[in-house]
């Protein structure tokens, strides 16, 4: 048998490859020098549509925009979710940005009315701050909150020409890409520019021979409004676009993209900065006594920045005319961190408990675990950044060896922050340790009822986007939702009211389904919810199988004393037949008296 396998195995070596063969071949060298965005189709070559994307572009969109209608105070509420600290930034962002999506709509429907709006001033952002406080998370949450396409550079890749590095306008064409080749789309798009101030000409750059300066010239027009083309020389990929095009239709193909409303967003740390501004302030005799040469940066400062402070930085003049709007970022202190750590949206944790559950491990965290884990991050300066690897170097020598063993919970104390490989030791040797055991679940426990505090604040803002009441058994469930599904709160939010929604379809159709018009109340929708948690099994169908299985005594009742609305109540969930027994005799009796 393996010889006959060996033969042919040396036959389809030794076989020419057909057509087919060397298409996969030619893609799979393709894919390697390209990425995953070429495949061949003979005798040409096309961008290959990412997984899961289709050509209608994103639903629910009107004239190329997103289906928008945020408010500024929705938005920051939103980002309160998420992001520790930075109280102005977020105002500022969530009141510019809303604006700016809102005033597009707005004038499209003045430009269709006739009205023109030339000159009109973009609410580009220019966004100040040290590494780790969440510039790019921040911006990364708006996007994906908006459901607008979003794409990120970083500046120092980027050259005038962009025969070194890349060209400016191809964050255009990349934004294309994200909208599913929706131009119209794209036009309402973010871009986000990182380490802006590293193309400040009076920076010193080490690295490819850039022009700092060119590189601000040549994101002017983009920043303001021009047409981008999307095919492009330097694209051997859009030019064979071009060419099957021209041979198919004989007529040269011009796509453009106008970047009138694209907002762009750029971020650096701009540390050099602040020297500037207390070189300023200290002529005009405003405070800040402290030596300028001084190597700790003043974060403070940098929210008495100018445009000339800008200028004087390295920037030119007409390219700080085009960012309006400048946010300053606050530096991240030991509490922030700690704080961050506790918010149960934080990804860094969540991220955590995905690494751990991948191998069926639930792991959790003690309150001074996390305290000891800032307090690491925080000696590095690194904001955020330091807090992810502080727990990665923690927590590396458990996820590698772990999945190896049968423990399948682990509770992270101060000890294992301390003494990570002594902790592991003595988990190895005694894994079924009763005080470890008893830890872990009252770390549990508290992280429960923390989540259920968490959904309590923000209880209000739950009720006026759903409409539903948040009972105290509903933050219960919301939490376990959050704990089985290791996800965020608002996620686990939106699976409950999911939940909730298709046993209330399930309740709509129960008149043409079974000829009885059924009704769940709270508490049979809370215990049908705790179910469908528990088993895995859809919400809808349970109320479904409920109801079908209440179909006969209903029935009964409805042919016997003409009752036509039933109001099923948590009790018909929990013990079925005593709610039908009770149900009956209840009409029964009342038919008896009457």
């Amino acid at each position: 048998m393996k010889d006959e396998k060996f033969m042919i195995e040396s036959e389809r070596a030794s076989k020419i490859p057909n057509q087919k063969e060397l298409e996969k071949e030619l893609s799979d060298y393709l894919s390697k020098k390209y990425g995953n965005r070429v495949k061949v189709i003979s005798p040409f070559v096309f961008p290959k549509a990412e997984g899961g994307r289709t050509d209608e572009g994103t639903s629910g969109k009107e004239e190329g925009l997103p289906a928008f209608d945020m408010l500024p105070e929705e938005l920051e509420a939103y980002l309160d979710s998420y992001v520790v600290k930075q109280k102005d930034a977020k105002a500022i962002l969530a009141t510019k940005i809303c604006t700016h999506f809102n005033r597009i709509k707005h004038t499209k429907r003045a430009e269709k009315a006739g009205h023109s709006r030339v000159g009109m001033i973009k609410n580009n952002v220019l966004m100040i701050g040290p590494t780790g406080v969440g510039k790019t998370y921040m911006i990364k949450l708006i996007a994906q909150k908006l459901g607008v396409p979003f794409v990120k550079g970083d500046a120092t890749k980027f050259s005038e020409t962009g025969y070194v590095g890349g060209d400016v306008e191809d964050l255009v064409r990349d934004l294309v890409y994200e909208a599913n080749e929706d131009i119209s789309l794209a036009e309402n798009g973010i871009i986000y520019i990182d380490e802006i101030d590293k193309i400040a000409s009076a920076q010193n750059f080490f690295g490819h021979d850039v022009s700092r300066t060119g590189v601000q010239r040549a994101l002017l027009k983009p920043m303001e409004e021009t047409e981008v083309d999307l095919k492009v020389p330097h694209d051997p990929i859009s030019q064979i676009q071009a060419i099957e095009h021209y041979r198919r239709t004989g007529k040269k193909e011009k796509k453009v993209v106008n970047t009138r409303n694209i907002l762009f967003i750029m971020s650096g740390a701009f540390g050099e900065l602040a020297k500037i501004i207390k070189r300023r302030l200290q002529k005009q005799g405003i405070g800040f006594e402290a030596d300028v040469r001084s190597p700790e940066v003043q974060w403070d400062i940098l929210k008495e920045v100018t445009a000339q402070d800008l200028i004087e930085f390295g920037f030119e003049s007409e390219f700080v005319g085009r960012l309006p709007v400048i946010v300053v970022f606050d530096e991240l202190t030991k509490e922030d961190l700690v704080e961050i750590l506790k918010n149960p949206n934080n990804p860094i944790i969540i991220s955590k408990r995905l690494d751990f559950r991948a191998y069926g491990i639930d792991i959790t965290f003690e309150d001074e675990a996390l305290i000891k884990i800032a307090e690491i991050a925080a000696e590095e300066k690194t904001g955020a950044r330091g807090l992810v690897s502080a727990i990665e170097k923690v927590l590396i020598p458990f996820e590698k060896k772990l999945p190896s063993t049968n423990i399948r919970k682990f509770v992270v104390t101060t000890a294992v922050v301390e003494n990570p490989e002594k902790e592991l030791e003595l988990l190895l040797a005694n894994p079924s340790d009763p005080e470890r055991e008893r830890r872990f679940e009252l770390a549990k426990e508290k992280e429960f009822e923390n989540i259920k505090a968490y959904i309590s604040q923000r209880k209000e803002e739950f009720t006026k986007k759903s409409g539903l009441e948040i009972s105290e058994r509903r933050m219960a469930l919301i939490a376990t939702l959050y704990l089985k599904n290791v996800t965020d709160v608002n996620a686990a939010f939106d699976d409950f009211k999911e939940m909730v929604e298709q046993i209330r379809l399930e309740e709509a159709s129960m008149l043409e389904k079974l000829d009885i018009h059924i009704t769940f109340d709270d508490s049979a929708i809370d215990a049908i919810v705790d179910q469908a948690i528990k088993t895995g099994e859809e919400a809808g169908s349970l109320a479904f199988n409920l109801a079908k299985k209440l179909e006969y005594g209903l029935k009964l009742v409805k042919e016997r004393a003409g009752v036509d609305n039933f109001v099923i109540n948590e009790e018909a969930v929990l013990d079925m037949e005593k709610y039908v027994n009770e149900l009956i005799k209840r009409y029964y009796r009342q038919e008896y008296q009457a």
